[in-house]
């Protein structure tokens, strides 16, 4: 039975016996980080070697957003602009925005990657922590809409699954959830107005990843993560149906041992789990608190990967191009 889990590989090459865990395990599929990332030859073999570790076409996630979120980086890939940077330098900010994506879909896809952790929906507040502010998109609910609904066409245009985040919003968070856990208190209406509209205007895509914040109108208790009224809210009011991943259990925003917080992820509504930092007996604890993926979850995942398909035809040369002239940038 797949585990309902999304694991990291430790390095840059899979052992036998790193390979023999994950055919045990069977994680729904995986994700890498730059600690697995030294060339496009060497990606490719990766990506084949954790197919064939599990004998099935599984998906392979990565965080490509550009900006300071890239795993793949020079002299291999390119470098791309903060995405907040972009949107405001772009004379045309939307196609912008589908040229970047498109283009990274292309290096993706030629190394065996067929999911990228984006777009971002979370709105730019005052308070929006540095650690996020320049990787999102705008201020406005519409802008925003607009702008992951771009980057999400991009990157299907290009063969790669997008995963909306982070779900039901993080832009009000003033702390660094990866050291700490965010807690916003405002009012559920005013909630509703900003921080999870764009998730409902975008709620027909097909995954989305969660925000590890305590939003007091919602659950004073709980992160969004582990907290069932959360994740109902999310199901009913926002509407999204897709399939829902948590964001990275060994963020210190959780507390708890991390089987702890795998079980209790799957007990809020969450379909899977992720764990990032390849630590082997985190990811065995992670296996066996999170179980096997229930009917639901099987049925979202199902209809997700339905979505992956041969890219577009493109000139990536002619599309890079554009990009630079929208941009000012030598992309």
């Amino acid at each position: 039975m797949t585990s309902a889990s999304i694991l990291g590989p430790e390095g840059a090459r899979l052992g036998r016996d790193e390979a023999a865990f994950f055919r045990d395990a069977d994680p729904w599929g995986f994700i890498l980080f730059a600690r697995n990332v030294e060339s496009p030859a060497q990606l490719l073999r990766l990506t084949a070697d954790l197919r064939d570790a599990v004998g099935r076409e599984a998906p392979i996630l990565i965080d490509q957003e550009g900006g300071r979120v890239q795993r793949m980086r020079p002299p291999h890939w390119h470098a791309y602009l903060p995405a907040l940077d972009q949107m405001r330098r772009a004379s045309d900010p939307l196609r912008a925005q589908w040229l970047r994506h498109r283009l990274i879909a292309a290096e993706l896809h030629e190394v065996g990657i067929d999911v990228n952790c984006a777009p971002l929906a979370d709105l730019v507040e005052p308070q929006t922590h540095h650690i996020l502010r320049n990787r999102l998109y705008g201020d406005t609910v519409d802008g925003v809409v607009a702008a992951a609904r771009a980057a999400a066409e991009g990157l299907l245009a290009g063969g790669v699954l997008p995963v909306l985040k982070h779900i039901p919003g993080y832009g009000r968070a003033s702390v660094d959830s990866h050291k700490a856990l965010p807690r916003v208190s405002v009012p559920l209406d005013e909630l509703r107005d900003r921080d999870f509209a764009p998730f409902a205007a975008l709620n027909d895509m097909a995954m989305g990843m969660t925000a590890h914040i305590v939003l007091d109108a919602v659950d004073p208790e709980r992160p969004a993560t582990t907290s069932a009224t959360a994740m109902r809210m999310i199901r009913e009011e926002i509407g999204f149906d897709g399939l829902v991943m948590t964001d990275d259990l060994s963020m210190e925003a959780l507390s708890g041992e991390i089987d702890a917080r795998a079980a209790a992820s799957i007990a809020a509504g969450c379909d899977v789990v992720l764990h990032c930092n390849g630590d082997r007996d985190e990811m065995e604890a992670v296996v066996a608190a999170c179980g096997a993926m229930g009917a639901e979850a099987i049925r979202r995942a199902e209809a997700a990967l339905a979505q992956r398909r041969a890219p577009d035809a493109a000139d990536l040369e002619a599309l890079r191009d554009e990009l630079g002239a929208l941009t000012g940038e030598d992309a």
